[in-house]
């Protein structure tokens, strides 16, 4: 059975691992941790949200929190309530970019940012040794609900961008949500944007995905060929609970989520300058990117919260992940599918140029990700040594994992690789990223058959 603990939440699948044990325990851990006060809860579309929410809320509302309820949202919807209201901190229900059956917890604190390293491994301690306890009967309080958190999520990002630019061009937009938290919300967000809204995949009420739940190209056929059909000006897809966003051009063919982020901070430094942030696997187009306006670029560990803690540091003015995540301070800390689509419609409006033509100034290169099980025999320290001995002369950076940026080597020069252990599922991940489809491939077939 898969229980997954780490620094993006306890994730599990739903029956097995993911249990009313476990989630009465993570309830009353996460009450004792903020020390009660008020809770926002909010989840994604998924067929069993809704039950775990009001097993989790009732545990909330016995140990004395204040619980608030703002339904089916975004994950930075979440987050940004969490800031709005002063809460002592928000769970977001949803496993992401898992299938249906899982599901998770994604804790938020105070900030309104998701725990780090250390407030995480302090939480996971308590679920683990946690004496059940609850609030004497004159200290509950009933849970509550709030329907206004999309209209406040929405309001901060045209706040964040020319919203008369982008109406005056009456863009045809298709939109596919995988029927998540984001199908209301984002056509909410268009049409206040001016723009005419083909929906696909946005029925929430379906509790199931009609499509991979990754927004990555093989699981997008749908939304390319509604965007010919339609003859629009382009196509967003998110994941179940719209932190993530591909983009497919108006010929439609996806560009690569790869180069979501890469859009959003060429919009984002035309407006204004300042560093970026962006983590140890995201393209390097971002580089070329930021260097065109004389940004300095910054990598952090992979995980929301990492590029978060880097970007208060550096005091960026945009960063996110290469999976389809933008970061941008002025609306949120936090990964968010709904700004990357207003910078990506603000970039098109201002440049006067269709999207494909905006994504053909970008330099080209090739990126390829594999998996391997985290169980296939291999011993990680072991092979960590032999790959730094064996590539001393390249370019290496182990703050998560180990990326090789390639400067001398024969076939690889100019490329780059990155390994790591996921954070959400139990595989070792291998990304690569060259300058032709071939060198990539070749970089991730050598590391793979390391043993």
């Amino acid at each position: 059975m898969s229980l997954m603990k780490s620094i993006s939440g306890i994730r599990g699948v739903v029956g097995e691992s993911f249990t009313p044990d476990l989630i009465t325990t993570v309830a009353m851990a996460f009450a004792s941790h903020i020390g009660g006060g008020k809770v926002i809860i909010g989840r994604d579309s998924r067929i069993t949200g809704q039950q775990i929410a009001q097993c989790f809320e009732s545990v909330l509302s016995l140990c004395g929190c204040q619980v608030i309820d703002i339904g089916v949202v975004p994950t930075p919807t979440v987050q940004i309530m969490v800031e709005h209201t002063k809460a002592r901190g928000g769970v977001v229900i949803s496993a992401s970019h898992n299938p249906i059956q899982w599901n998770a917890f994604k804790l938020i604190n105070a900030t309104g940012s998701f725990f780090g390293p250390d407030e995480m491994n302090t939480f996971l301690s308590l679920v683990d040794t946690i004496t059940p306890f609850g609030a004497r009967w004159n200290a509950i309080k009933p849970v509550m609900y709030d329907s206004s958190a999309a209209d406040i999520h929405i309001e901060k990002v045209l706040a964040a961008i020319d919203v008369a630019a982008v109406r005056k061009r009456k863009f045809t937009v298709v939109l596919d949500s995988v029927n998540g938290a984001g199908s209301f919300i984002t056509q909410q967000l268009l049409k206040k944007l001016g723009c005419r809204v083909i929906p696909i995949h946005c029925d929430m009420a379906a509790g199931t995905f009609p499509r991979g739940a990754e927004p990555v190209a093989k699981n997008l056929k749908a939304l390319s060929r509604a965007l010919k059909n339609h003859k629009a000006d382009i196509g967003f897809a998110q994941d179940p609970d719209a932190d993530r966003l591909a983009i497919v051009n108006e010929k439609g063919n996806p560009i690569g989520e790869e180069l979501t982020v890469t859009l959003a901070a060429m919009r984002c430094l035309a407006k204004k300058k300042g560093p970026v942030v962006v983590n140890m696997s995201t393209t390097k187009a971002i580089e070329d990117v930021a260097s065109r306006f004389g940004a300095p670029v910054y990598r952090s560990k992979v995980g929301e919260i990492h590029v978060v803690e880097a970007m208060k540091k550096y005091r960026a003015v945009i960063g996110g992940e290469g999976n389809g995540g933008v970061i941008a301070p002025e609306v949120h800390y936090g990964r968010d599918s709904l700004v990357g689509i207003g910078y990506c419609l603000e970039l098109m409006a201002h440049s006067k140029e269709p999207i494909s033509q905006i994504v053909a100034s970008l330099p080209v290169y090739y990126m390829h990700k594999d998996t391997m099980a985290i169980d296939s025999g291999f011993d990680t320290r072991t092979i960590a040594k032999k790959i730094k001995e064996q590539y001393a002369n390249e370019v290496i950076n182990t703050l998560d994992g180990i990326r090789i940026d390639f400067v001398q080597h024969d076939v690889f020069n100019g490329g780059w690789v990155h390994l790591r252990p996921s954070n959400t599922e139990p595989i070792f991940r291998i990304i690569a990223e060259g300058k032709s489809k071939k060198q990539c491939e070749a970089i991730v077939n050598t590391f793979k058959t390391m043993k």
